[in-house]
């Protein structure tokens, strides 16, 4: 038996999470990190309310509630018409300004309490599989090691290894159009954080911990940042380069686009970057990435523990790889309202931001998809696949990382239901009127039905073992 069931490789919040996952379900998972230590640099800062719902569902949402900012609303492609998180049906209805150092370090906390082990200054040079498992060549602080595992999961960014070495294919675009970003302070910032978008371009200014401010957009043309480029572009764009100085962090990013053709093969998987890239719009990258890492984890874990038939690792590609094709489309779209500075581009800007304006339901239905609260799987019954709009303590029900049975009454018949399945049953208002709803680990309801029986059939077709 191998030390290790899953080797996780890449200790950014994608692994740490999926690697969580795996041990919550009574796994032994082993992170690899190429890095010695974590960047310092926060590449992301958005949590999503999606996101913080995955958090609450393994009661892990407080200290990054209580370490964040709670911002009310969102932007698609930077319009001036704001998108409305206060109206979304969840029980947190904004967009939570986090750092991801301060995420990596959470996500790390929680992992290491569920016994995971991670190896940082470990990078992984080879990967092989079989129909027994797979096995690494890694170079570590000691030298080459070789190590297996039954399975792999790669979660090692858009260059990742692990997909290349297993001849994943990366089909996309490459970058046409670049961004810039940079972590400074400011003499004479803004009196709150605001966007600037015209003929030169586009500019965000906000707040970030530790006094510095993150001033990021793009521009028509985008070089190497230095701190004088980045004082040029913001007073052309805002007519003020507000003070800038004492740069922590200057970087460069494109539009490049690519979705991994296959998620899944054989017994190594994709996750987060290293299955799909895009332009940083909107703050969804990273979310996604979790999401990813949340379907994955629960589904890996009870396969791996006998609890589920191995054909539900194939539902990971079928649910998350539509996903995937999603995040590149709307990313794109708004990479295209971002950089549109021409009379024409400008004129479109106005005329999107009149319609969101006039027309709230749309503006609606994108705040449900950038938040990925719009997720939905594929599933026999009209309930099956839908995300549970449930409340934070209906969240923290599923702590345990299990399925879990919900019903409007817990009759006798339901009460048996769940003791023949070992599954935990609990009474609740459900926001639909059928009896009962298996719910999934990941918060999406597996079956449904109005009656036990119906319930129980439903459940009979599910992969469970």
């Amino acid at each position: 038996m191998n030390a290790h069931d899953t080797i996780v490789v890449g200790a950014g919040p994608v692994g740490l999470w999926a690697a969580a996952e795996l041990a919550l379900g009574g796994g032994r998972p082993l992170v690899l990190e190429r890095a010695e230590r974590r960047s310092p640099h926060s590449k992301a800062l958005a949590v999503h309310p999606r996101t913080i719902e995955v958090l609450a569902m393994r009661g892990q949402e407080q200290p990054f509630l209580d370490g964040g900012v709670a911002v009310p609303d969102g932007h698609f492609g930077m319009l001036p018409a704001r998108l409305d998180f206060r109206e979304l049906a969840t029980p947190f209805p904004f967009m939570l300004a986090h750092p991801q150092v301060r995420t990596e370090e959470l996500l790390e906390r929680h992992a290491l309490a569920l016994g995971v082990a991670i190896r940082r200054g470990h990078q992984v040079s080879e990967l092989s599989q079989d129909d027994h498992g797979v096995m690494l060549r890694v170079s570590g602080p000691d030298g080459e090691y070789e190590i297996t595992a039954d399975h792999v999961v790669g979660a090692d960014g858009a260059g990742s290894i692990v997909r290349q070495a297993v001849g994943i294919d990366f089909p996309g675009t490459d970058s046409t159009i670049f961004g810039f970003l940079g972590d400074v302070e400011l003499t004479d910032p803004p009196e709150r954080p605001g966007s600037w978008h015209n003929e030169h371009g586009a500019l965000i200014v906000a707040p970030i911990p530790g006094g510095r401010y993150r001033v990021t957009g793009s521009a028509p043309s985008v070089p190497a940042p230095t701190l004088e480029f980045l004082r040029e572009t913001a007073k052309r764009i805002a007519g003020t380069d507000f003070g800038l100085h004492s740069p922590v962090w200057l970087s460069r990013f494109g539009n490049a686009t690519r979705l991994a053709a296959e998620y899944r093969k054989g017994r190594v998987f994709l996750a987060g970057d290293a299955a799909h890239m895009h332009f940083a719009a909107g703050g969804v990258g990273l979310n996604v990435g979790l999401q990813d890492a949340m379907n994955l984890g629960w589904k890996l874990a009870a396969v791996q523990r006998g609890r589920a038939d191995a054909a539900l690792l194939d539902t990971y590609h079928q649910e998350r790889h539509p996903v995937g094709v999603a995040l590149g489309e709307h990313t794109k779209a708004q990479t295209a309202l971002i950089t549109a500075t021409t009379e024409e581009g400008l004129s479109l800007r106005r005329f999107m931001a009149d319609l969101l304006r006039a027309h709230p339901g749309v503006a609606s239905a994108l705040a449900d998809m950038v938040t990925a609260l719009d997720v939905r799987y594929p599933g026999a019954h009209p309930l099956a696949g839908r995300r549970l709009p449930a409340t934070r303590e209906q969240l923290h029900l599923l702590r345990e990382g299990r399925p879990l049975l919900l019903a409007q009454e817990a009759g006798p018949e339901l009460k048996d239901l769940a003791t023949s399945t070992d599954l935990r049953l609990h009474e609740t208002e459900l926001p639909w009127p059928t009896a009962a709803v298996l719910v999934r680990p990941d918060g999406h309801v597996w079956a449904a039905g109005d009656t036990a029986g119906q319930l129980a059939d439903a459940m009979a077709e599910l992969p469970l073992t």
